[in-house]
């Protein structure tokens, strides 16, 4: 079953197509990172109209390089939430016109839904019931796999997400857009020297990361008032261990607690070489069994999408022409 896949949740028109939900036949990536660098961050408007004139682009050249022309297309997935609503309602009208023209099933699919499911492209033995932890831009949570559409929802971000935690940091210490990359490859050049708070590490599931960046402000506005020099490597490399000790602890506890040997990340914040090498080293002493996806499959791409839209259709769970852009998608309600 070849499902064409459609991703516009926020700065990146991806379209890709899969074959049985494990199998990319291609994946296409138009990024527009250069475009919003300038602003600092994504701006909503840019973003929805860059996708306007990307997404015939792209859904063109998925197909070229999958060797296939819409008529061998099965069914057509699409993310519809959460994200931005503009970006989100280019994928979900362009998908709705395949849909609708081909005679093929609509299957939405929640973005973060997608995050998980990378791990069945990159591999093809993983099932579940396993253990996710699921970072990102606008997510930080851990989740019970149970099935390919059934999740529990164990622990979650209470404020900030990791992801945003990231770049509001990185914006602090005057770095640019996307900070995340930055941070991390800054931190092997420092050292985690600075006592940053580890807010509800043994405290329950929950994750809170607003502190940690009042922390890093304070801390760099206290430098300045003292006329003391401002080391940005260290700060790097303590804030990322701090919040690396906190994701890591939080998962391997719940691991022990439920008798979970199979982890896996999920997200964009999960192309961190900290995150990674922490979570292969835990693992490893525990005797775990770790999944991470590649780094082009961790950040937002289509092939993720493509991946459970076909599992939804499998488990009989398709769309209709109704089906809209939800930009603030409860992932409980679509768990």
């Amino acid at each position: 079953m070849k499902i064409l896949a459609i991703e516009t949740s926020c700065d990146e028109t991806a379209v890709a197509i899969v074959e049985d939900g494990r199998k990319v036949l291609s994946n296409v990536i138009a990024t527009q990172i250069d475009l919003h660098k300038k602003f600092g961050g994504v701006v909503p408007e840019v973003a929805s109209r860059m996708h306007v004139e990307k997404i015939n682009y792209i859904i063109k050249e998925a197909l070229q390089l999958a060797n296939l022309t819409l008529e061998d297309i099965n069914a057509v997935g699409v993310t519809y939430g959460p994200g931005l609503v503009g970006a989100l309602l280019v994928g979900v009208v362009s998908a709705k016109a395949i849909s609708f023209a081909k005679n093929i099933p609509l299957i939405g699919v929640h973005h973060i839904e997608g995050h998980i499911s990378a791990n069945y492209i990159e591999y093809p033995d993983l099932e579940p019931p396993f253990l996710c932890l699921v970072v990102s831009g606008g997510h930080t949570h851990l989740i019970k796999v149970n099935g390919y559409t059934q999740y529990q929802i164990i622990g979650k971000t209470r404020d900030d997400a990791v992801g945003e935690a990231y770049d509001k940091v990185a914006r602090t210490m005057g770095l640019t857009y996307p900070g995340g990359p930055k941070i991390d490859e800054l931190s092997k050049m420092g050292n985690a020297s600075i006592p940053f708070p580890k807010a509800m590490l043994d405290d329950g599931y929950d994750f809170s990361f607003s502190g940690i960046k009042s922390s890093v402000l304070n801390y760099i506005n206290s430098c300045k008032m003292k006329n003391e020099e401002i080391n940005v490597a260290d700060i790097a490399t303590s804030f990322q261990q701090t919040v690396i000790d906190i994701l890591v602890h939080k998962t391997m506890k719940l691991a022990k607690e439920q008798n979970f040997t199979k982890i896996a990340l999920a997200g964009g914040v999960a192309s961190n070489n900290g995150l990674r090498t922490a979570m292969k080293e835990e693992c490893s002493k525990n005797g775990y069994n770790l999944y991470i996806p590649s780094p082009k499959l961790c950040t937002d791409n289509a092939a993720m999408i493509g991946s459970i839209a076909y599992y939804r259709y499998k488990s009989g769970i398709q769309s209709n022409m109704s089906l809209n852009a939800v930009a603030n998608l409860p992932i409980d309600l679509s768990f």
